[in-house]
């Protein structure tokens, strides 16, 4: 399940960072990165160390968006704590998906907008509440953020 922080919190780290200096080019065999990568930043998969971009043509993983990176690093590294802030809005039905998938935990400086993948199950985990629609998650972000 996906768990939520509002707020900063000591022990959440920064995706950018640790996946410049922690990500493996193993890593994009998966299936499932693939679909991330083709979904957020438009780029095709062409080997752990080449993807091919529409924008900038062939690029190496470290020049992927930084919301991507993060979200790699969340379904590589699910026993950390990431700072999702850096996730724009297109990567937020990548984190319920990864969430139903593996229990992950990420904080968060704003309120995502997660309306488009209702119903859900997302843990809250400033009120230890589990919320199912994007009214009942908003009613709780507002408090935080």
């Amino acid at each position: 399940m996906l768990q939520i922080w509002f707020g900063d919190r000591e022990d959440a780290n920064y995706g950018p960072s640790w996946f410049q200096h922690n990500y493996h080019p193993e890593w994009f065999e998966d299936p499932f990165v693939q679909e991330m990568v083709l979904a957020v930043d438009q780029s095709e998969v062409r080997s752990g160390l080449v993807i091919d971009s529409p924008v900038l043509g062939p690029i190496p993983p470290e020049k992927l968006s930084g919301g991507l990176q993060t979200l790699i690093m969340i379904y590589e590294k699910p026993s950390l704590i990431f700072d999702a802030t850096s996730c724009g809005e297109n990567c937020a039905e990548w984190l319920l998906k990864i969430g139903n998938q593996k229990n992950v935990t990420v904080c968060l400086n704003y309120a995502m907008p997660f309306r488009a993948a209702e119903p859900f199950d997302l843990m809250i985990l400033n009120e230890n509440r589990v919320v199912h629609t994007f009214r009942d998650y908003v009613s709780v972000a507002i408090r935080y953020v």
